[in-house]
Protein backbone atom coordinates (compact mmCIF):
# COMPACT_ATOMS: atom_id res chain seq x y z
CA UNK A 1 0.00 0.00 0.00
CA UNK A 2 1.26 3.45 -0.88
CA UNK A 3 1.87 6.12 1.76
CA UNK A 4 -1.04 8.32 0.61
CA UNK A 5 -3.43 5.39 0.98
CA UNK A 6 -2.05 4.54 4.42
CA UNK A 7 -2.56 8.10 5.61
CA UNK A 8 -6.07 8.18 4.14
CA UNK A 9 -6.89 5.06 6.16
CA UNK A 10 -5.87 7.01 9.27
CA UNK A 11 -8.06 9.90 8.15
CA UNK A 12 -10.91 7.41 7.72
CA UNK A 13 -10.33 6.24 11.32
CA UNK A 14 -10.76 9.88 12.37
CA UNK A 15 -13.94 10.09 10.28
CA UNK A 16 -15.23 7.03 12.14
CA UNK A 17 -14.77 8.91 15.44
CA UNK A 18 -17.01 11.65 14.07
CA UNK A 19 -19.53 9.07 12.88
CA UNK A 20 -19.60 7.44 16.31
CA UNK A 21 -20.63 10.70 18.01
CA UNK A 22 -23.23 11.65 15.39
CA UNK A 23 -21.11 14.12 13.43
CA UNK A 24 -20.74 14.17 9.66
CA UNK A 25 -17.91 11.66 9.24
CA UNK A 26 -14.95 13.61 7.93
CA UNK A 27 -11.44 13.01 9.21
CA UNK A 28 -8.07 14.62 8.60
CA UNK A 29 -4.41 13.84 9.22
CA UNK A 30 -1.39 16.11 8.74
CA UNK A 31 2.11 14.77 8.17
CA UNK A 32 5.41 16.57 7.70
CA UNK A 33 8.03 16.02 5.01
CA UNK A 34 9.62 13.30 7.13
CA UNK A 35 6.28 11.44 6.94
CA UNK A 36 5.74 11.97 10.67
CA UNK A 37 2.12 12.40 11.76
CA UNK A 38 1.86 15.72 13.57
CA UNK A 39 -1.90 16.07 14.00
CA UNK A 40 -5.31 14.53 13.44
CA UNK A 41 -8.84 15.85 13.55
CA UNK A 42 -12.45 15.00 12.90
CA UNK A 43 -15.66 16.98 12.54
CA UNK A 44 -16.96 18.36 15.85
CA UNK A 45 -19.41 21.08 14.79
CA UNK A 46 -22.37 19.67 16.72
CA UNK A 47 -20.35 18.64 19.76
CA UNK A 48 -18.53 21.97 20.01
CA UNK A 49 -21.44 24.11 18.73
CA UNK A 50 -18.97 25.67 16.34
CA UNK A 51 -19.46 26.33 12.63
CA UNK A 52 -15.68 26.18 12.12
CA UNK A 53 -15.02 22.84 13.86
CA UNK A 54 -14.30 21.02 10.61
CA UNK A 55 -11.78 18.18 10.59
CA UNK A 56 -9.28 20.20 8.54
CA UNK A 57 -9.44 23.26 10.80
CA UNK A 58 -8.96 21.16 13.93
CA UNK A 59 -6.00 19.32 12.38
CA UNK A 60 -4.43 22.59 11.14
CA UNK A 61 -4.73 24.23 14.55
CA UNK A 62 -3.20 21.18 16.28
CA UNK A 63 -0.36 21.04 13.73
CA UNK A 64 0.45 24.74 14.17
CA UNK A 65 0.44 24.33 17.94
CA UNK A 66 2.70 21.27 17.68
CA UNK A 67 5.17 22.99 15.34
CA UNK A 68 4.91 26.31 17.21
CA UNK A 69 4.47 27.92 13.81
CA UNK A 70 1.41 28.81 11.74
CA UNK A 71 3.33 28.10 8.55
CA UNK A 72 2.87 24.44 7.67
CA UNK A 73 4.78 24.63 4.39
CA UNK A 74 6.45 21.27 4.94
CA UNK A 75 3.16 19.44 5.51
CA UNK A 76 0.59 17.37 3.67
CA UNK A 77 -3.05 17.33 4.72
CA UNK A 78 -5.04 14.14 4.16
CA UNK A 79 -8.81 14.55 4.38
CA UNK A 80 -11.62 12.17 3.55
CA UNK A 81 -13.84 14.78 1.87
CA UNK A 82 -12.97 17.59 -0.53
CA UNK A 83 -12.43 20.75 1.53
CA UNK A 84 -15.08 23.46 1.65
CA UNK A 85 -14.25 27.13 0.87
CA UNK A 86 -13.48 27.90 4.52
CA UNK A 87 -11.11 24.96 4.87
CA UNK A 88 -9.51 25.59 1.48
CA UNK A 89 -8.81 29.15 2.63
CA UNK A 90 -7.30 27.93 5.90
CA UNK A 91 -5.12 25.48 3.97
CA UNK A 92 -3.83 28.32 1.81
CA UNK A 93 -3.31 30.60 4.81
CA UNK A 94 -1.36 27.87 6.62
CA UNK A 95 0.84 27.45 3.53
CA UNK A 96 0.23 23.69 3.49
CA UNK A 97 2.31 22.20 0.69
CA UNK A 98 -0.02 19.42 -0.43
CA UNK A 99 -3.65 18.32 0.01
CA UNK A 100 -4.83 14.76 -0.59
CA UNK A 101 -8.55 14.04 -0.39
CA UNK A 102 -10.83 11.10 -0.95
CA UNK A 103 -14.42 11.86 -1.92
CA UNK A 104 -15.69 14.81 -3.94
CA UNK A 105 -18.18 17.17 -2.30
CA UNK A 106 -20.63 18.11 -5.02
CA UNK A 107 -22.46 20.57 -2.75
CA UNK A 108 -19.56 22.31 -1.03
CA UNK A 109 -16.22 21.29 -2.52
CA UNK A 110 -13.84 24.16 -3.23
CA UNK A 111 -11.00 22.29 -4.95
CA UNK A 112 -12.87 21.00 -7.99
CA UNK A 113 -16.55 20.16 -7.45
CA UNK A 114 -18.11 23.62 -7.24
CA UNK A 115 -15.00 25.58 -8.18
CA UNK A 116 -11.27 25.54 -7.56
CA UNK A 117 -10.28 28.22 -5.08
CA UNK A 118 -6.64 27.68 -5.98
CA UNK A 119 -7.20 28.89 -9.53
CA UNK A 120 -7.49 32.40 -8.08
CA UNK A 121 -4.28 34.44 -7.75
CA UNK A 122 -3.81 33.57 -4.08
CA UNK A 123 -0.61 34.05 -2.13
CA UNK A 124 -0.29 30.26 -1.82
CA UNK A 125 -1.88 27.27 -3.52
CA UNK A 126 -1.00 23.70 -2.51
CA UNK A 127 -0.56 20.74 -4.81
CA UNK A 128 -3.75 18.68 -4.81
CA UNK A 129 -4.42 14.97 -5.28
CA UNK A 130 -7.98 13.64 -5.28
CA UNK A 131 -9.76 10.27 -5.29
CA UNK A 132 -7.48 8.53 -2.80
CA UNK A 133 -9.64 5.73 -1.37
CA UNK A 134 -12.59 7.58 -2.89
CA UNK A 135 -14.98 4.64 -2.55
CA UNK A 136 -14.21 4.09 1.14
CA UNK A 137 -14.42 7.81 1.91
CA UNK A 138 -17.75 8.07 0.12
CA UNK A 139 -19.20 4.96 1.74
CA UNK A 140 -18.92 6.23 5.32
CA UNK A 141 -20.66 9.46 4.30
CA UNK A 142 -23.41 7.60 2.43
CA UNK A 143 -23.96 5.29 5.40
CA UNK A 144 -24.16 8.27 7.78
CA UNK A 145 -26.74 10.15 5.72
CA UNK A 146 -28.78 6.99 5.03
CA UNK A 147 -28.99 6.34 8.78
CA UNK A 148 -29.81 9.98 9.45
CA UNK A 149 -32.76 9.87 7.04
CA UNK A 150 -34.21 6.67 8.53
Amino acid sequence: MLFDEEMMLLALAEAQKAYDIGEIPVGAVIVDDEEKIISKGYNRRERDNSPVAHAEIIAIEKAAYFKKNWRLNDCTLYVTLEPCPMCAGAISNARIKRVVYGAFDEKGGALSSLFNLYELPLNHAPMVRSRVLERECGEILSKFFKNLRS
